[in-house]
Parts: C-alpha cells; sequence; structure tokens
C-alpha cells in the first residue's frame, strides 16, 4: 500500500483506534499493529505513535517490548503508557500516587510553545486517565508541560524526535488534541498530507489491476455500504470480469431483496439474485443460541455462494467488503481474546472452496468507506443506509427462528424505519432496527384480552460501531410508531424502547 506514513503500535488502549481515526483526519495514511509485532520494515514509516494501555509499566505482565529499532531511528509519539515505559526503562521513575488523574485536566507552564505545543494555550483541556506518574524524566528529558495536579505531563528527548505525554491527545475532550497530533506529525516528523478519498480510488484501482489481471472475481453483495462500495472499485478496476451474487437470505428487511436487486442493476453491476430463504430458514430451524445461529446462516451461506460460483467458470477470487475494523478486532495484543461475537467477514474460507481473498476496503474506516463511495459517484441513499447485520434478522429474533416471527419483524421494522424517514430522523441516526423478544405480555385490544408478543426499538448514534449511545427520539415520534406497530402488527401488544449505550451493551441484542 502507497503511503505508508505512520505506525501505531497498540499496547491494548481502548483509545488507539481513535489515535487512527485522528490521523486519517489530518490525510494522513496510518495502520495499527500490535506491539508485540513490530513490522520489519520500521523504514517504511515516518513516525510512530504508541498507544495508552491497562496495565502498569511497572507490573510484571505488562508489555515491556525491545523498541530499540524505532526510538532515535524515527520520530515518535509516547501516549501516556509509552510516556511512562520511556520513564521506566530509560533512567527515569515511574511510581504509584495518590495524586490520580481520571478525566479532564488543564495545562500548565508550557515551556516550549514552538514545538510539539505550537499554537496550543495554557489551560488547553486534556484528558487523563492513568494512575501511575511520572516522578522523574528519563535520561535527556526535557519537561514540556504540566497539569494543575500533574508535573511531567509532557517531555521529549534533547537529541532525538522522541515526544512523550501523559494525556490523550486523541478523544474528543482534548480540546487541541488533533492541532497537537498534527504538530507531531506534520511539522516534526514532515508527514506528507496525501492521504485523500480521490488519491485512495485511484491507487487501489490500479492496484486491483495490477493484482487481478484478467482474472475472474465473485463478490457476495448485502446491499449494505461495505459490499457495494468494495463492487464499485473492483468494477471501475476489472469490469464484467467482475460477479456479483446477492443471496436473499429470507432474513432480509421487508422487499429488500427486490429493491437492492433492481438498484444494483442501475448501477451497472454484473448482478445475480438468489433466493436462497427456504434454505436458510430449514438450516435455522429450532436452533436459538446466537453463536450457533450466526454458524448456521455462515454454513449456509457458504454452500449457497459455492453453489453460485461453481456455475463460474475459472473464478479465482474472492471479494469481500471486509473493513478496517474487523481486521483490528480479530488480531489480539494479548493472545487469543474472548469472542464478543463472530465476524462475518474475517477467519478465512473452507478448505474446499479454493479461491484466493480480495479486500479493496480491508484497511478503511465506514466513514472512510462512505467518502470513497461518494468520490466514485454513489448514491448519497446507498451510502446513507444504516449497516446491518450480516446474519439479518435471525439475530433480531431472539430464541429460534420460525417464518412467522420474520413476517412480524419484517413489519415492525418497515413501520419503525419508515417512520424515522417521515420524522427525517433516518439520516441523524447510525443505526436503528427492531428487536423481536422471546416474551409475550398481556394487554388489552377492544375489550379482549390478549397475551402477545413484545418488540424493542432500537436507535444509536456513533461513527463506526466501536462505541455507540442510543438516540433521544422524540416521545411523539415513539408514540406514533408504537401505536402504528401495535394497532398494524398482528402478534404484537407491547412496543419498548431501549436505552442502553455501547459499551456496556451491544448494539444488537445478539
Amino acid at each position: 500500500m502507497q503511503n505508508n506514513n505512520v505506525l501505531i503500535l497498540d499496547f491494548g488502549s481502548q483509545y488507539t483506534q481513535l489515535i487512527a481515526r485522528r490521523v486519517r483526519e489530518l490525510n494522513i495514511y496510518c495502520e495499527i499493529h500490535p506491539y508485540h509485532k513490530v513490522p520489519s520494515e520500521i523504514g517504511k514509516y515516518k513516525a510512530v505513535i504508541l498507544s495508552g494501555s491497562p496495565f502498569s509499566v511497572r507490573a510484571q505482565d505488562a508489555p515491556h517490548p525491545d523498541l530499540s529499532q524505532i526510538r532515535g531511528k524515527v520520530p515518535v509519539l509516547a501516549v501516556c503508557y509509552g510516556a511512562q515505559y520511556f520513564a521506566h526503562f530509560s533512567g527515569g521513575s515511574v511510581e504509584s500516587s495518590e495524586t490520580r488523574e481520571y478525566g479532564r485536566a488543564k495545562l500548565t507552564d508550557i515551556l516550549e510553545a514552538n514545538g510539539l505545543f505550537k499554537g496550543i494555550a495554557e489551560g488547553s483541556q486534556v484528558w487523563m486517565s492513568h494512575s501511575d506518574t511520572i516522578a522523574k524524566l528519563p535520561e535527556n528529558g526535557v519537561l514540556l508541560a504540566s497539569t494543575e495536579g500533574i508535573k511531567n505531563a509532557a517531555y521529549r528527548i534533547d537529541g532525538e524526535k522522541t515526544f512523550a505525554i501523559q494525556f490523550h491527545p486523541e478523544v474528543y475532550h482534548s480540546t487541541d488534541g488533533k492541532k497537537l497530533l498534527e504538530n507531531f506529525l506534520v511539522s516534526i516528523a514532515g508527514v506528507s498530507q496525501n492521504w485523500t478519498p480521490s488519491a485512495f480510488v485511484q491507487t487501489t484501482v490500479n492496484e486491483l489491476k495490477e493484482k487481478l489481471q484478467n482474472d475472474k472475481v465473485v463478490l457476495g453483495l448485502s446491499g449494505g455500504v461495505d459490499s457495494s462500495v468494495a463492487a464499485i472499485l473492483l468494477h471501475n478496476a476489472i469490469g464484467k470480469n467482475l460477479y456479483c451474487i446477492f443471496v436473499n437470505n429470507g432474513l432480509l428487511r421487508k422487499n429488500e431483496f427486490e429493491n437492492v436487486l433492481h438498484q444494483y442493476k442501475d448501477m451497472g453491476l454484473n448482478v445475480k439474485g438468489v433466493d436462497a430463504s427456504a434454505r436458510f430458514l430449514k438450516a435455522l430451524a429450532g436452533e436459538a443460541d446466537p453463536e450457533r445461529k450466526r454458524k448456521a446462516i455462515g454454513n449456509a451461506f457458504i454452500e449457497v455462494f459455492d453453489d453460485e460460483a461453481h456455475q463460474i467458470q475459472d473464478v479465482k477470487w474472492l471479494a469481500q467488503g471486509t473493513i478496517y475494523p474487523d481486521v483490528i478486532e480479530s488480531v489480539s495484543v494479548n493472545g487469543p481474546s474472548v469472542t464478543i461475537k463472530s465476524h462475518h467477514n474475517v477467519g478465512g474460507l473452507p478448505d474446499f472452496m479454493k479461491l484466493k481473498v480480495v479486500e479493496p476496503l480491508r484497511m478503511l474506516f465506514k466513514d472512510e468507506v462512505r467518502r470513497v463511495g461518494a468520490e466514485m459517484g454513489i448514491s448519497k441513499d446507498l451510502l446513507g443506509r444504516h449497516p446491518f447485520p450480516g446474519p439479518g434478522l435471525a439475530i433480531r429474533i431472539l430464541g429460534d427462528i420460525t417464518q412467522e416471527k420474520v413476517r412480524i419483524l419484517q413489519e415492525v421494522d418497515a413501520i419503525f424505519i419508515e417512520g424515522l424517514r417521515k420524522w427525517n430522523l433516518y439520516d441523524k441516526v447510525w443505526q436503528a432496527g427492531a428487536i423481536l423478544l422471546p416474551v409475550n405480555s398481556v394487554g388489552v385490544m377492544g375489550d379482549e384480552r390478549t397475551y402477545e408478543k413484545v418488540v424493542a426499538l432500537r436507535a444509536v448514534e456513533s461513527t463506526d460501531g466501536m462505541t455507540a449511545d442510543w438516540v433521544n427520539l422524540p416521545y411523539e415520534f415513539l408514540q406514533e410508531t408504537s401505536n402504528s406497530i401495535i394497532n398494524k402488527v398482528k402478534g404484537v401488544n407491547r412496543v419498548v424502547y431501549d436505552i442502553s449505550s455501547k459499551p456496556p451493551a451491544t448494539i444488537e441484542w445478539e
């Protein structure tokens, strides 16, 4: 990949992806790698950023990598744990202190205003998240700034382009954090700001042409943003050698199969629609466990996809709409991580599918995918579509799946989504959907007692799904939507609204 400008070494911080996002916002390309997998070709990077960490640098099991190939050879910005790491192992000292800082703090005593802190005034708000403190600077350390509670809040190493800060410039609450990153990357490290959607499209299309030549590629379209943008990139590179397959698994939104298939054909793509809904529902019969439902859907999809791919002669590649958060989450910093839920795009192919994989979006965040799509002229309606889970409504129906439950949820979901559009709320919400609960509740309709299903509505705001907050939808909208669902959807007599954030809850219920 061209523009391998900035390397971010991840020490396990919850904010590592935010560092990458802020760097990308500066039109600078960056990559995240685990601290124990430092790329061998370090010379291709123009700067390195060390992330924070949940560990104490003094703990026996804390990350203690050898950074001798980096330090002094390439500009380094050490954030929080990284700042303590350099102090602890280079002649300084780190102590557990009663003066702990969590949350907002103000910079004081900025001693060098022309380098890292150029354009940043004293009193600027920063975000702290640490318990240990740097009691003594490392050898050749030069103090740059303090806060009200911490003396050694920022320092540099004399004779090196090595800088260290105790706060997190990547988070929203650090008012001038983006400016500090720009000072380090552009002014100090001399990194070019040439990472733009236009440059990405041009570079990627050229790379795909060179990589794929005249080979045939098959791509499973989902109707979502990622696979659609991946399809247009590939179409621009190899034209009719791209074969797209759009599978109806019976778990799509109401009328989505027909609507999306029509939209794709209008985009000039070579698309085949396959209605395999009966096959998927049969594979899911009686299955209530969320992970086993995902596996059943994944296996059924592979079988259907394999059947269709075999009808294309000499196909050599499988294209996927994998994006960067999928890649990052599947690489653990400290060995195998706990599976929260399996990613349908990451994990390889079964042995019987002898296809090589091409993933043109694997280094992009979701918002970057949308900007690349806009650069290529993809419609706002498609690019603005809410994310939809790969397993579809199967993980929004808690418990086992039946055709009747799918019907109920499709009707509820359609009322909710159309209501958001009607009230001009759709584009203010990152993702919305309805969940069918395995609960019946007593109700009254007319003069008769009912005992029917409960549905939960979910609407969140987010940037890339890594964190999310529930949306404060107007009471009048919720009232109208609830009444419409209960009156129009047979089998539902109660509607609730989910007001949980991620974390601790996930966006989907399963």
